[in-house]
């Protein structure tokens, strides 16, 4: 496991033991002499927004570098890819030969890294050279990764070197790394310049419609004497030459010297940024740089902009300087102290990762290779939780405009654009829905409206997403041309716009009746696990069907909070939505009929507004629309826990757990099939989270997950057993998967998370706490499971962390670890404090821990004091200080405490917390 690196020391560390890296005496960066030989380790770069230069590093230099799906300065590189050469440098040393700074073996290598840059550092005995490379992406403009290439000589003697940089230049879209590659590289216009190299296509490549090109791609370079580059090597030609290749190219090996070259030799070919610098006599001791700019402009002027504005070391280190500080203060928005700084560095890698999500989406990672950009409905909902806590102000925008992308019939756009208000029904243009999909908007409010007390945002109107897909993908209108406006109108041609309450009416309402033969919501293309992907017809998802009777229940709850906040008693809905809300009308649905709530979706209300509503808007009371969600929420759990309940049914074993699915053929995928217990961790994880299960279901899920869910080898929960079939058609491909991979029993952590926030939540703080140990141990273990700090997506059966750093599992860590575990929580817009801190989260010296987060325009840092170091449950809060002053707090109320918001609203800009513990 990493450790903190000894305080005394100001060189690199020494990795111990068997794990990747140690953190350095500033509690976030870490070093490691190990990662340079795992050519598939990567980490990100990126600058401040979505429209900047995202890349990946590894430690030998690979990664790409690009801005969109349609400008990749480099090729594309998926997971396999990194172990070719990328990013390289090269000296020939007169009389020694060739020493590069990204090949061989890592003898004498390491890596250096923090929030955001990267360093290399090789040394070169033989030639008696130290090569350093230090990467970053400066805040100031993401257009650009910037690269200082450090070369001294270690020797006793004079080392003449010949330096040269190289970078094969792609200059165009991905779908080009696999479609007309050669033909597209036909369409460059390669320029030698003074300082580097550019390459400005003709045009855009797209078979349906080309365009003209408008970016400019560029390799540059200068020395820290301030001069240019000696020549340059435009193309793989006049690099590599016939029998050369990235890491062995001629023009290094034959050390032949740059000439200019003619417009034939320069149009049309393969581009290569490689940059020859004079050559240097550096005397022992002695070292030079080379500052190296690799980034795209829209034309020249934003090219030479961009290379003046860093073209000094002066320029760079301030830039440095400028990034390590954004960047540490994002990490630090919340952050965590408690006994263990290893534990309180991860998690300062853990928070960073909801703003690498919102930058990247699930996209342009080495292993996230099968985005194209934007980002997915469930995913722009969960990442808004973290900006929720961080910034509440600049989340309420962006939650009311996300609300667009719901559809009048429940369902929403999959794919939300970088520009606001863009969505598309599809990534791929199929036609589909998430059943889940509903259920995310609701939660990520209800965090909103307690963080803020904000309860108007819920009377705010938008419009409603209108594409070709009707009826929850079960129709379509053909009509309709991908011109066509992207909203839903009235029948009269207008804009409809509804409130936001009104959308989370719809997304919930039109799922109660969306059953199937078992009375439970229909599986459609998928829910949270994608890979529950072939039971469209006759697939049903029980696990959210639990989630979304939780929900109806709390939209009753959070119904009447806002007519208590804002003395509201009657909402607007679109007359249509009355049909839905079926136990107003004289003849309720029979709730025990599927096909009958069924048909009133179906043949009531869809065909009410689709192809467009009304425009009929009615007044109806809040207290109403409340009792038909709760009736509604309460069926959903009185018939899920009457036939749900599966049991091991084995000699001996007596634990009971819900079943979470129905596949294809209407079977029950739950329970012991041929000898084998078949359980799913999410089937669990939500009756627990919603409220359904009770106290004596949750003590048996409890023993069931950790019969056959728990790994004691690896330490781990898996997301589910193995089925023992080579396939599953009706359910889906991730069983297709080799089990322990993806959504194959894998150790997922994401739904190993909301399993530990489902126990917090439900009150069994102890077991909550040793399911997110076992998730930090397995992030611990860099040895084996190979990543950098931070939490992967999913862990394979040998413990390997995969698709890092872009995972929905850092933002439901950081929330819970804030919300429940630290107990630092909005309570309708007041501050409570109710911590469900054990006593090994507390320094084991004086019994402290502490948690700073934004609180209603406040720095607020809540510090616990437990002298006795009790154990949760052992322990009451005894006294609170604001600033250093006493405030009464109600005795009978021994583990919570709520503060009212003026309190902290009229506190300094940094509010100062002491909660003492006895």
């Amino acid at each position: 496991m990493p450790r903190v690196a000894d305080q005394s020391k100001k060189s690199i560390v020494r990795q111990s033991g068997t794990g990747l890296y140690d953190f350095l005496p500033d509690g976030v960066s870490f070093v490691s002499q190990k990662a340079f030989n795992l050519r598939q380790l990567y980490f990100p770069l990126c600058g401040v927004d979505a429209g900047s230069v995202k890349s990946a590093i590894s430690p030998r230099l690979s990664g790409d570098i690009k801005f969109d799906a349609g400008r990749y300065l480099t090729k594309p590189v998926s997971i396999e890819d990194l172990r070719q050469d990328m990013r390289n440098f090269f000296c020939y040393v007169k009389g020694r030969g060739i020493v590069s700074l990204t090949s061989g073996d890592g003898v004498d290598a390491a890596i250096e890294a923090g929030m955001l840059w990267h360093k290399l550092k090789r040394v070169h005995k033989d030639a008696g050279l130290e090569i350093e490379a230090l990467n970053f992406v400066p805040v100031t403009n993401g257009n650009i990764e910037l690269m200082r290439v450090t070369v001294r000589n270690i020797s006793r003697e004079k080392r003449v070197i010949t330096p040269t940089f190289s970078l094969p230049i792609f200059g165009r879209a991905l779908a080009h790394k696999q479609d007309h590659e050669h033909v597209t590289s036909l369409l460059n216009r390669i320029e030698q310049l003074p300082y580097g190299v550019c390459v400005k296509p003709t045009m855009a490549f797209d078979e349906r419609r080309h365009k003209a090109n408008e970016t400019i791609y560029y390799v540059l370079g200068i020395d820290s004497r301030g001069r240019n580059p000696a020549g340059t090597f435009p193309t793989a030609e006049s690099f590599y030459g016939e029998g050369g290749d990235v890491e062995a190219p001629e023009a290094v090996t034959d050390n032949r010297a740059p000439t200019a070259l003619p417009k034939e030799k320069l149009d049309g070919k393969e581009a290569v940024g490689a940059l020859r610098f004079g050559d240097e006599a550096l005397a022992p001791g002695e070292s030079r740089d080379y500052l190296i700019f690799l980034g795209a402009a829209s034309d020249r002027k934003g090219m030479v902009k961009a290379f003046g504005q860093f073209n000094s070391t002066v320029k760079y280190d301030k830039a440095l300087e400028e990034n390590k500080t954004y960047w540490a203060q994002k990490s630090r928005a919340i952050h965590f102290s408690t006994g263990d700084p290893a534990v309180d560095a991860w998690m300062r890698w853990v928070s960073l990762q909801p703003v690498l999500r919102r930058i990247f989406g699930c996209s342009f990672l080495p292993e996230h290779d099968y985005g194209k950009g934007g980002k997915g409905w469930r995913d722009i909902w969960q990442d808004l939780l973290s900006v929720v806590l961080i910034e509440p102000k600049n989340a309420r925008k962006v939650l009311a405009d996300h609300f667009a992308g719901v559809r009048i019939d429940g369902s929403n756009a999959t794919i939300i654009g970088s520009v606001p208000g863009e969505f598309l029904g599809d990534r791929n243009a199929i036609t589909r829905v998430w059943m889940d999909h509903g259920v995310w908007p609701l939660i990520t409010l209800l965090l909103y409206t307690n963080q803020t007390g904000d309860y108007d945002i819920l009377l705010e109107e938008n419009t409603y997403f209108r594409d070709a897909q009707l009826s929850r993908a079960n129709d379509k209108d053909y009509s309709r041309t991908a011109d066509d406006a992207h909203w839903l109108t009235d029948q009269q041609g207008g804009i409809y716009k509804g409130t936001i309450i009104e959308h989370l009416l719809v997304e919930h309402l039109a799922q109660f009746f969306n059953v199937g033969e078992h009375n439970i919501i229909r599986l459609e293309a998928a829910d949270w696990n994608d890979g529950l992907d072939m039971a469209r017809e006759r697939g049903e998802s029980v696990a959210f069907t639990s989630f979304y009777g939780g929900n109806l229940l709390a939209l009753a709850d959070l119904l009447e909070d806002l007519s208590s906040a804002r003395g509201v008693k009657e909402i607007q809905l679109a007359a249509e939505v009355q049909i839905l809300l079926d136990t107003l009308a004289e003849t309720p649905a029979d709730y025990n009929d599927w096909k009958k709530k069924r048909e009133l979706l179906i043949e009531s209300y869809f065909p009410s507004v689709q192809p467009s509503v009304s425009g009929e808007r009615v007044m109806v009371s809040i207290g109403e629309i409340a009792k038909d969600l709760r009736a509604k929420g309460q069926w959903i759990f009185d018939h899920v826990r009457r036939y749900e309940v599966v049991d091991a049914g084995q000699k001996g074993r007596t634990h009971q757990w819900f079943n979470g699915y129905y596949d294809n053929k209407g079977e029950r995928v739950e329970g012991m099939k041929g000898g084998h217990a078949r359980m799913t961790l999410a089937g669990q994880v939500f009756p627990i989270f919603s409220g359904l299960a009770n106290e004596k279901e949750i003590e048996s899920i409890i023993g069931a997950v950790k019969t056959y869910l728990w790994d004691e080898g690896l330490g781990g929960l898996r997301l589910n057993t193995d089925f023992h079939v080579e396939h599953y058609l009706d359910l889906g491909r991730a069983f297709g998967f080799a089990y322990g991979t993806k959504e194959n029993g894998s150790f997922f952590n994401h739904m190993s998370i909301m399993y530990a926030c489902a126990l917090y939540k439900r009150g069994y703080v102890s077991e909550g706490y040793n399911i997110l140990s076992s998730v930090y141990r397995m992030c611990a273990d860099s040895g084996r499971n190979k990543t950098y700090p931070g939490i992967p997506e999913y862990f394979d059966s040998e413990g390997r962390g995969h698709y890092h750093y872009l995972t929905g599992s850092a933002s439901w860590l950081v929330l819970m670890k804030l919300v429940d575990v630290f107990g630092v929580r909005g309570e309708k817009g007041d501050l409570l404090i109710s911590p469900k801190l054990v006593k090994e989260e507390f320094d084991p010296q004086t019994g402290v821990a502490s948690a700073t987060c934004p609180f209603a325009g406040r720095k607020v840092s809540v510090t616990y004091e437990n002298p006795k170091k009790l154990d949760y449950g052992a322990y009451k809060i005894v006294s609170l200080l604001i600033n250093g002053k006493p405030v009464e707090i109600d005795k009978g109320s021994a583990n919570a405490v709520k503060i009212k918001r003026a309190v902290i609203e009229s506190a300094p800009e940094e509010c100062d917390i002491k909660v003492v513990l006895r």
